[in-house]
């Protein structure tokens, strides 16, 4: 798809990503940021509030990618901003324990019961990392099952039939990732509660995980069939291998102890990471303790980080987490019905077939007929017609995934206007949609 730069994009934009370009790989420190799926360059932002963004000419777009989830409360929420500016007085990392690692791991594990104890990292990517490692020392076996569509970072045995960037640039394996790394890495499809179970009981006994976005948030927003994590909780009990769950999406963010909570399935190991820290990098992975004390120093599975627990990113996360309350739930899950609702209505109303699959206050949009249950159903949906629907907004002050097998969020600032601005919006880029 050909878009005019100079017009879609503004000019301080454009020349920042000119220079960024002589510096930076293709301009961008993460490849989803491009804009290559849906045509054009990237707007480069300077701040936000609440729920809007401003880009770097001043203009200002209603958000619903919220730092591809991590902003539950909107952009700059008063108590986070102003914790990390206390902390940050105090000073930003010492390489040491602080008081606040430990209050931080102790509302972790009040909130995910399947949690015992915890480790604390910088990223989602690290989580699932170490907890792949954690789970082949605790099984002495080495392969692992994941599933076509879903994300866990760019780690190099997951880097297989993975969702997000590598999905929508068509790069599901990626160079640099040995044969050898990846031939222990299997691969099922989401949703299939008859192949899992039949699969997990024929080679069940070779794995040491099996590893599981829980609500898929990296091919589009796919919800669990009922009885699939059932399933996997039953087989993977049977057969001896750890449950893994990754949640660095659906933690706290599809209620406050996740996607378990929310389903009522417990996973032997969790990943978490965005809503935890609210915009500063943090990530989690914890389990059962007999699992988590073969970690160093107690045990010997090492892993280490310099900044992990960083007292910045703990203050924000404290901030931000004590904020979850039953009735910003109940807020969040009104306002996303009303843009679920919302968009259904104006794609009828333009005739244009869409799905809007929501969970909570993530949900997907898709260009096609059907349910979207599994990874070919979401690659069987019309990218194209994503990239024009988001070009369509943005000219209308909506701020979309510029990817269309991401997620779009809601966040606790958006307000019942700027939703039913965003529907009247997406009405009249529906209809240029349905006649490019």
């Amino acid at each position: 798809m050909r878009v005019s730069r100079s017009r879609e994009v503004a000019h301080d934009s454009e020349r920042l990503y000119e220079q960024a370009c002589h510096v930076i790989p293709g301009g961008v420190n993460s490849p989803v940021r491009s804009w290559k799926a849906v045509g054009g360059r990237p707007l480069f932002l300077q701040r936000g509030r609440a729920a809007e963004v401003i880009d770097a000419d001043g203009r200002a777009y209603l958000d619903f990618l919220g730092s591809w989830g991590a902003l539950i409360l909107g952009h700059a929420p008063p108590r986070v901003s102003a914790a990390i500016a206390q902390r940050a007085k105090a000073g930003t990392s010492f390489g040491a324990p602080t008081a606040g690692e430990v209050e931080l791991a102790r509302l972790l594990v009040e909130a995910v019961p399947s949690v015992e104890q915890v480790r604390l990292v910088n990223s989602g990517t690290e989580a699932t990392m170490s907890a792949l490692r954690l789970a082949r020392a605790a099984t002495g076996r080495e392969a692992i099952l994941k599933f076509a569509g879903c994300y866990h970072g760019h780690v190099d045995a997951l880097l297989v039939r993975a969702g997000s960037g590598p999905l929508t640039l068509g790069v599901p394996d990626s160079p640099g990732v040995p044969p050898s790394v990846t031939a222990l890495t299997g691969t099922a499809e989401f949703n299939d509660v008859t192949g899992v179970r039949d699969l997990l009981r024929a080679r069940g006994g070779e794995l040491a995980a099996v590893i599981v976005e829980p609500v898929a948030g990296n091919m589009g927003v796919v919800a669990p069939l009922p009885g699939f994590l059932e399933t996997l909780r039953e087989e993977t009990a049977r057969a001896g291998c750890l449950l893994v769950f990754d949640e660095v999406i659906t933690g706290f963010r599809v209620a406050p102890g996740g996607a378990q909570e929310r389903y009522g399935v417990a996973a032997d190991m969790t990943c978490l990471g965005k809503v935890l820290g609210h915009g500063m990098p943090l990530g989690a992975y914890g389990g059962r303790r007999e699992i988590m004390e073969t970690v160093a120093p107690l045990g010997p599975v090492y892993q280490a980080g310099t900044l992990a627990g960083n007292p910045l990113a703990i203050a924000a996360g404290l901030a931000a987490l004590n904020q979850l309350r039953p009735e910003l739930y109940r807020r969040l899950e009104r306002r996303s019905g009303q843009l679920e609702r919302g968009l259904h209505e104006a794609a009828d109303a333009a005739d244009v077939a869409v799905q809007v699959p929501r969970v909570g206050s993530m949900m997907g949009l898709f260009f096609g007929p059907g349910p979207v249950q599994n990874y070919r159903d979401a690659q069987a949906m019309d990218r194209r017609a994503y990239g024009r629907f988001f070009w369509a907004l943005l000219r209308r002050g909506v701020y979309l995934p510029p990817a269309p097998f991401e997620s779009l969020f809601v966040s606790a600032a958006h307000n019942q206007a700027e939703i039913e601005k965003t529907i009247d919006a997406a009405g009249a880029a529906f209809r240029e949609v349905r006649t490019p």
